[in-house]
């Protein structure tokens, strides 16, 4: 006969293992969400807590006195460090702009053209952007974006292969080429 787990099926699942207990990642959750994190990005807010907390033991370092206390200012710092990365995404189109030489802004379309790319660029996600400003704003070549990423090269060729797809799509929808 199988049974069904319920949510606190699942709690004595995670077993002693767990640094957070419900309440602690409720209050987590919270905490995350008073700062701005999206619904979408809370779970992975709460398992960096999570994984802190294990890394601290981990390294040999006492529990903190008051969990509580300590997870919350781990997720505010969490959410602080959510809306950076969120404002250098935001300002990557404004950057590539401006590194391009001025004599390639000679005409409206050109200009309209490398705004549309940047805001793409922005939308990608971070794995398929990086790779792709390497091989084609760095001009680095394959080989060298996956030994500087420690990664395959096959790895960095499928995302490649994705971002430029992805990119070209947003083009077509916006109806810049």
């Amino acid at each position: 006969m199988l049974r069904r787990r319920t949510s606190r099926g699942r709690e004595k699942d995670r077993g002693a293992a767990d640094p957070l207990d419900a309440a602690q990642e409720q209050r987590v959750r919270a905490v995350l969400a008073l700062g701005g994190v999206p619904q979408t990005d809370l779970p992975d807010g709460v398992q960096q807590v999570r994984l802190r907390l294990l890394e601290r033991a981990a390294s040999g370092q006492e529990a903190p006195r008051n969990v509580s206390a300590w997870t919350a200012v781990v997720a505010s710092n969490i959410a602080m460090d959510w809306h950076r990365a969120k404002h250098r995404q935001e300002r990557l189109g404004e950057r590539l702009v401006s590194v391009l030489p001025r004599e390639n802004f000679a005409d409206e379309d050109t200009r309209l053209l490398s705004l549309a790319v940047a805001r793409g660029l922005d939308e990608l996600p971070e794995a398929q952007r990086q790779v792709l400003i390497l091989r084609f704003y760095a001009d680095l070549s394959v080989r060298a974006i996956a030994e500087q990423l420690g990664i395959p090269e096959g790895t960095v060729k499928s995302r490649l292969h994705a971002a430029v797809r992805a990119l070209r799509e947003r083009l077509h929808e916006n109806e810049v080429v």
